[in-house]
This record gives structure tokens, sequence and C-alpha cells, in this order.
């Protein structure tokens, strides 16, 4: 591996089992701090928030978004995740990948206009941030490849995809496929001045009850080095963040501006019963073992800009308490330069269970919460839509009791 200057932290290879990296992370460079992240998710699949319809036209659709990105100046954000790749498929012109189902109904379909490149210049005309979001495995919510545009990769390249739980992946495991992935996602830095690149939390795929995920073929060719197929899972999960680190590295360089690299991962890493190291949480799923994600080691060895652990419980959870991740979370960054945001459920607001998701506060009294952390920089809402309606009036809360005037900590 080569050496990583990013952040200023070294890189060296390990041994025949992980081939990555063991390091210390730098310091955060001096400085004027960065601005208090505010933040909207603006998910794209299955049309959740934007555009409301794949039958609108491109005028009505532009005036949805710049809709959407006036919202965010409304309630005093000031950093967009944009989702432009959810399914294996693009939001603008890729060379990789079709044009996005969810633009005109019709995978593969051109929309007669470049989604990307309006939002990136309507959002910088805004004076907000605009993060490229990307899922890198899944390729569509059903099982069916012969529904996908036939120039589709998944479908030239049959080897590739994992059929699992009614979903198609690609397969982490394929060399060629992590590759392919990275690539399909920088072709929209290098061709738009995107402020980061965004990955959510689905790595391997959250596990099925009784369902087989059947990469055996992709274990038994690359996997023999290994102690186990999970170590030999959390190691091709591993590397894909750590090789999209530094080709965004060098795709900084090369542009002369900063391409932040970020994640929103589930919460828990692992429960304190299961590893020492872990949270005192009793949660049904944990990255590090259900989706191979090492999210901790991400942040302990400094290959991520910034991380967004979606804590969607309330104060006072028993299986999973608000008040003991965050606390675990800045404990986990400190010391590495790697930003800390909080993913927040503002969707769950007013729901009856847990009880208090009832009080419009329960948002508010997180941000209350999270500043007795210095470690935490700002804070996630998912998602764009329930930010504009607004129905339990969280929201408006929470912009009223915290973001009264400046976007920058004291």
């Amino acid at each position: 591996m080569s050496r990583m200057t990013r952040r200023g932290f070294a890189v060296t290879a390990l041994g025949a089992a992980s081939s990555l990296l063991t390091t210390g992370a730098a310091a955060p460079a001096a400085g004027a701090p960065r601005r208090e992240m505010r933040g909207m998710w603006l998910a794209t699949v299955a049309n959740l928030d934007w555009p409301s319809s794949a039958r609108l036209t491109p005028a009505a659709q532009q005036r949805e978004l710049r809709a959407l990105l006036d919202t965010a100046v409304a309630r005093k954000l000031n950093t967009v995740f944009f989702q432009v790749r959810a399914t294996a498929d693009a939001l603008w012109p890729s060379p990789y990948e079709p044009w996005a189902q969810y633009l005109t109904g019709q995978q593969g379909r051109d929309p007669g206009w470049d989604p990307l490149d309006f939002a990136v210049r309507e959002a910088h005309r805004r004076d907000l941030e605009l993060h490229a979001w990307c899922n890198p495995y899944r390729i569509a919510n059903h099982t069916d490849p012969g529904r996908l545009v036939a120039n589709h990769p998944a479908r030239r390249h049959p080897k590739w995809v994992l059929s699992y739980g009614g979903k198609l992946y690609y397969n982490p495991g394929l060399p060629d496929v992590r590759a392919f992935v990275q690539d399909a996602m920088l072709d929209a830095v290098r061709r738009y001045p995107v402020d980061g690149v965004h990955f959510d939390d689905y790595f391997y795929p959250y596990p099925v009850a009784g369902r087989h995920l059947d990469d055996d073929a992709a274990f038994q060719e690359y996997g023999s080095t290994f102690e186990s197929r999970d170590a030999w899972r959390r190691d091709n999960i591993n590397r894909l963040v750590y090789e999209m680190a530094g080709k965004l590295r060098d795709e900084s360089e090369r542009a002369g501006r900063p391409v932040r690299f970020g994640v929103s991962p589930f919460a828990v890493w692992r429960n304190h019963a299961t590893d020492q190291q872990g949270s005192r949480t009793q949660a049904g799923v944990q990255t590090y073992d259900d989706l191979y994600a090492d999210t901790r080691r991400w942040v302990r060895e400094g290959w991520l800009d910034y991380i967004v652990p979606q804590v969607y419980w309330p104060l006072g959870t028993k299986a999973a308490d608000y008040a003991e991740l965050v606390p675990w979370w800045a404990r986990t960054v400190d010391g590495t330069g790697v930003d800390l945001y909080i993913g927040e459920a503002l969707y769950k607001a007013g729901e009856t269970e847990p009880v208090a998701w009832k009080d419009p506060a329960e948002i508010s009294r997180h941000l209350t919460f999270a500043r007795g952390y210095p470690q935490v920089g700002g804070h996630v809402y998912f998602s764009a839509k329930v930010v504009a309606k607004d129905p339990s009036g969280a929201m408006a809360r929470v912009v009223r009791d915290h973001y009264g005037s400046a976007t920058s900590r004291a």
C-alpha cells in the first residue's frame, strides 16, 4: 500500500490475512474551526424524497429540487447529502452505469437534463455544500436481472451479481467489482465540483433470517489466506473504504479542491457483550459482525474525513440508548482528526413507539445532550421530505432551540 498523505498519516502493509494498514491518525490541522454540520439526506431511491414522481417534466423536477434546497436554507442547514447512485445507476450521464429509473420511470432513459450538475450549481448558489451520496453494492430492489436495462453492467457481468433477501447486489468479494464501483462513483467527482462522497450503511446486506449469501465461489478463489469467511468479508469492505479514500485524495489534489469522504453507518459497531471495546448496547445488528463493516477501524486509522453514525433511538432506549452511543462515538473519534456528526431519525418524530418519539422536543434534546461532547461537530437529518413537511414540528423545534444564529460553532 502506498503512503497516504491526505490527512498526514503513514501507511504500512500488513500480513497476507489483511494486506491493509496499521497506523495512528494525525491530529486535526490548525486553523479556523469547521462550521457546524447541519445537514439533511435527500433520498432518490424509490422516489422517497425527490423527484416525487418519475412522470414529472424536467421543469417540474427542477422546481421540486430547488424547493428542497430552499427548505434547507430556511431551516438554517448548510449541507445536503444528495443520493446520486442509489441502485447501480446514475443521476448524471455516467459512462459506467445507466440513467436512474427514478427520473423517468425507465432505467437508462435520458431525462433530457443533468440532475447532478443542476443540484451542485443550485446548492452552491445557496451556500450549501453538496455531497454525492452513493450506495456501493445495491443493484436492484428485486431479484430479476431481466428487468435491468439490456446494457446494464450486472447483465454484462452476471458473475458479479448476488441475489439475497429479495434484492440484487454486486459481490463485494470480487476485485473487479470493487474497482468498478469505485470508478463509477469517482466519475461524479471528476465531472462536478461536489464537496464530498458519502456512503450509506449498506455494505454486505443486512442479514435475513434463514437465507444464505452465496459468495462461496468468490471465497474459494480469494479467501484462502483468511482465518474465516467473516474476516475475508471484512477485508473486502476495508479495501473498498481504504482504496476509495486514496483515490479521492488523488482527485482532490488533481482538482485543487477538497473532496471529503464520509460514511453514515448503522450506529452500533459491536455490543459490549460481544467485544469489550463496544458500546453498552443490546442491538440486534452489529456492523462489524453482520455487515462486515469495521467502522471503528476506519475512524481510528483515519481513512475517513467524517463519520455520521445513524443514532436512530431516543434518549433512554434500553437496547440502544442515544446517551450511550453518542459518548461512545465521541471517544472513538477523539484524537483521530475524523469529524463526528450524528445522524438523526427525524422521520420517526411523532411516532407512538417508543413513547419518547411522541414528544416533538425529543430531537432537540438530542442536540442539547450532544453539545456536551466537543467531538460532535453537528447533526444530519433523515430525510429532506420530512425536513420540509415537518408534520410533528420537531424540526421547527430544533431550529428554534439550536439554530437561531450563525452556522459555525462558538
